[in-house]
């Protein structure tokens, strides 16, 4: 049996989703230790990272049954799910890699207004205190606060210097599984209409 007949492409199916799985258990479980250990105390945070990883699992599941069972109807759906997953992720990944500086400083000023837990969690991490200015008067999770020696950075500088690097690594891995998305698309189309060897030529639709 060449690569591209029946069970490779069964095989290569199942090993792409069986990634997927993994990547949602690294998810969920990364962002529950970041939870109980106290490194991230926004809850919105932890569950839309944890929402993510479900999402991703449900997905995969569908995706592996449907392989495992040649299964028409679940590769179908399996599709249509990835490849509007595709159709997202890529385009996130394309704006993240094309922000300019102006861009990513008013998407991190907006992001850093919603939550007050996420401000405590940046400024406990990197050890700053407020985004753009230090009020000495006000409240800051930052150790150099409490020493009050007033030599606190502004987050904003801190962030600003690796926001860069960030946004490029994270558009980048968003485009590496995007395309892996649109493999397993592929995948998937190709292996619905492809008939099983060892069942009745007739039952196959």
């Amino acid at each position: 049996m060449v690569c591209g007949g029946f069970v490779c492409t069964k095989n290569a199916l199942c090993a792409l989703n069986i990634l997927y799985v993994l990547v949602s258990l690294l998810l969920i479980g990364v962002a529950a230790w970041g939870k109980w250990f106290g490194l991230v105390s926004s809850i919105n945070v932890v569950a839309g990272v944890i929402s993510v990883g479900i999402f991703l699992f449900l997905v995969a599941f569908v995706g592996l049954c449907g392989a495992l069972k040649h299964h028409q109807v679940l590769l179908f759906f399996y599709m249509m799910i990835l490849f509007l997953v595709f159709v997202v992720q890529f385009s996130v990944s394309c704006a993240c890699l094309a922000l300019n500086k102006d861009q990513q400083n008013h998407l991190l000023e907006v992001g850093w207004n919603k939550s007050e837990a996420t401000q405590q969690d940046v400024e406990k991490t990197l050890d700053c205190c407020g985004f753009s200015s230090v009020n000495y008067n006000g409240t800051c999770a930052a150790r150099c606060f409490k020493d009050n020696s007033q030599s606190c950075q502004t987050c904003s500088d801190i962030i600003q210097h690796y926001a860069g690097q960030v946004l490029q690594f994270v558009g980048g891995l968003g485009l590496f599984f995007s395309f892996t998305e649109i493999l397993g698309v592929w995948l998937a189309h190709r292996y619905r209409n492809i008939k099983d060897p060892r069942s009745n030529p007739g039952a196959f639709l």
